[in-house]
């Protein structure tokens, strides 16, 4: 075993180049006045060389199998490289207004939190996963700390590190616990051990339960969810629509192939789990989502609620739940992607009226993120307005948009299971479905229908704006009527 074994880790490597040549464009810029630009063009440009290489890169293996990608992780990549590519293109605006020295900084944290995430996705043991994991938070952690210098931002940066080194000590002990009870880290080893046994001990049991609860935190599940709202609302936007769609795709995915690899001779126990989980997240979430009066916080409690809906996926474990766990992050990363583009410009160009919040002590930012002050947003801004109508409608399931046909995927992958509890959950999600219909369509109120004396100004998007809307937009309208990409997803799913 040598160093030759890196060429199969085509993705990871080229990353890796990835972040060098950024750091070098990132060095010689340092004093020139084009840096945000220049560096935010590269680093576009590389991520969709990335894309480009990853839809022709097969499965591999590496390092005795701890590192394994098959066709499932090489084509989660590709969407996660995609989704990451949009955030960006929709940070640009915002580097240069708010945050023009630390341009490169803040590529670099982007790219090695992906690369985080290419090796949690591809890891065939414990060890690499944690690995991984851990690559992708403590520079998720420096991102979100991103404007230190206000109060939100550095209480959001502690919620987050404190609770993702609690959860990452969870699911160490957690860890501990698995290789005690089957004397192996490798998924499929652990599996076989597993399996000898008719009935499951209680080690196994504390080992499945404690590693859960600790991707749990990193999904921001239900009861494991508390940081969510505070974090999202301190975090500057780009970064929060980074962290909402990116991290969040890859957690679901690696406990989907964790729980079907190393647990699956388990499945009697940990389905009884994501049945308490799910309802609980789905439900908890939209009643929350409805008293939410800041848009940032009423997203992290979508965020919540949409992790129960991906979570439906992992019931069945099967290879459609594989490709309608696949499908829904897509979907979900151009429809979240697309709203929060719209907020950060909102944040960048927009002006506090009267019809905002009346407190004196609210920064700029935090007055225009509140949801009254979308009051009468059509008015002066239409396009803005609707294609902000679309991705809500998207994220509600409304037909004929692809939001509606990723929950009939996820609610067909869970019914695949067949049983009562199963169905069960899928009707408490269809009833969910109706509520986030309603605090969804609260926010169409405020830009169609509520009236406002002072709307938010009139004003034009950049470039970087605009191409992220339409990358969006065009994915929330074709998606759900391009069956090939199901096809293809579903194809690529066979684990």
């Amino acid at each position: 075993m040598g160093y030759s074994q890196f060429l199969n880790m085509i993705p990871e490597a080229l990353l890796v180049l990835a972040l060098i040549i950024v750091f070098f464009a990132d060095f010689c810029l340092h004093k020139s006045e084009r840096k945000v630009g220049v560096l935010g063009k590269l680093t576009a440009a590389l991520l969709l060389c990335q894309t480009i290489m990853l839809t022709t890169v097969g499965p591999a293996e590496a390092f005795g199998s701890m590192y394994v990608a098959g066709q499932a992780a090489q084509v989660m990549k590709l969407i996660l490289t995609f989704g990451t590519f949009i955030v960006v293109v929709m940070a640009e605006p915002w580097l240069e207004n708010e945050a023009r020295r630390y341009a490169g900084e803040f590529h670099l944290l982007v790219l090695s939190t992906l690369l985080g995430m290419y090796i949690m996705m591809s890891s065939g043991s414990f060890l690499i996963f944690f690995l991984g994991l851990e690559t992708a938070s403590v520079p998720m952690a420096c991102l979100v700390a991103f404007d230190k210098y206000k109060k939100k931002s550095a209480e959001a940066a502690a919620k987050y590190i404190l609770v993702a080194t609690f959860s990452s000590g969870v699911m160490l002990y957690g860890i501990s616990f698995i290789y005690a009870a089957t004397g192996t880290l490798y998924f499929d080893d652990a599996a076989n051990v597993l399996s000898s046994n008719y009935w499951a001990s209680p080690l196994q049991i504390m080992g499945l339960v404690f590693f859960f609860s600790g991707l749990a935190f990193k999904l921001s599940l239900v009861p494991f969810h508390f940081w969510t709202a505070d974090t999202y609302e301190g975090a500057p936007t780009p970064i929060t629509g980074y962290l909402s769609v990116c991290s969040k795709g890859a957690a679901a995915f690696a406990a989907l192939v964790i729980l079907m690899k190393a647990f699956g001779p388990m499945i009697e126990y940990w389905e009884y789990m994501l049945y308490v989980v799910i309802v609980l997240s789905i439900t908890i979430a939209n009643l929350f989502a409805i008293r939410q009066s800041e848009l940032k916080r009423f997203m992290a409690f979508s965020s919540i609620s949409q992790a129960g809906y991906i979570m439906l996926a992992v019931i069945g474990g099967s290879q459609t739940g594989m490709a309608s766990l696949m499908y829904y992050i897509l979907v979900y990363v151009v429809a979240n992607m697309a709203v929060f583009t719209v907020i950060s410009t909102v944040e960048q160009n927009g002006k506090p009226t009267a019809n905002g919040p009346r407190n004196a002590t609210l920064s700029k930012r935090e007055q225009l993120t509140a949801i009254s002050a979308y009051d009468g947003l059509y008015q002066t801004n239409p396009k803005l307005a609707f294609l902000m109508t679309l991705a809500l409608f998207s994220l509600a399931g409304i037909p004929p948009f692809a939001g509606m046909f990723s929950k009939f995927f996820v609610f067909m992958a869970a019914a695949e299971q067949g049983s009562f509890w199963a169905y069960f959950v899928v009707f408490v999600a269809l009833v969910n479905t109706v509520v986030s219909l309603y605090y969804y369509l609260l926010i169409v109120k405020a830009m169609y229908i509520k009236p406002s004396d002072s709307p938010l100004p009139t004003f034009k998007t950049d470039v970087n704006t605009r191409v992220a809307l339409a990358i969006c937009t065009a994915g929330i309208a074709l998606f759900g009527i391009c069956s090939c990409i199901y096809d293809y997803l579903f194809a690529a799913s066979a684990m």
